[in-house]
């Protein structure tokens, strides 16, 4: 393997177990760190400048899946803690109304509701 075909394998390696790093979830970090790590190990002792010129350009296609995967995975997360912390926003705000006001509000159906006065 010529020294510059080492440098790029060498490089897409790193490049492969960092974007593996930033999973959010364990099982598929942990898969992924896996599947780099064998799919290198297993193609070690290539010597095939053709086959080597192949290997490389599917792991730069495995690299930008799993760029889009990574940048899917944290929007989701993402959008999961918006929602929760929107939620529990919304349960504090109701009960901090009532405690202010000193009000109790009774639900009459889903739209209307009534406020009677604790006073």
């Amino acid at each position: 393997m010529a020294s510059s075909s080492r440098t790029q394998v060498i490089s897409l390696y790193r490049m492969l177990l960092r974007e593996s790093k930033k999973f959010p979830s364990y099982n598929y970090r942990t898969y992924a760190l896996r599947r780099v790590k064998d799919g290198f190990r297993e193609n070690r002792n290539v010597d095939n400048p053709k086959m080597l010129d192949h290997l490389l350009n599917q792991a730069r296609e495995s690299l930008a899946v799993m760029k889009r995967q990574v940048a899917e995975k944290l929007n989701q997360e993402a959008k999961m803690e918006t929602v929760s912390s929107r939620q529990e926003s919304e349960l504090r705000l109701g009960h901090s109304i009532s405690q202010w006001t000193g009000s109790e509000i009774t639900a009459r159906d889903n739209f209307n509701f009534t406020v009677h006065s604790v006073f």
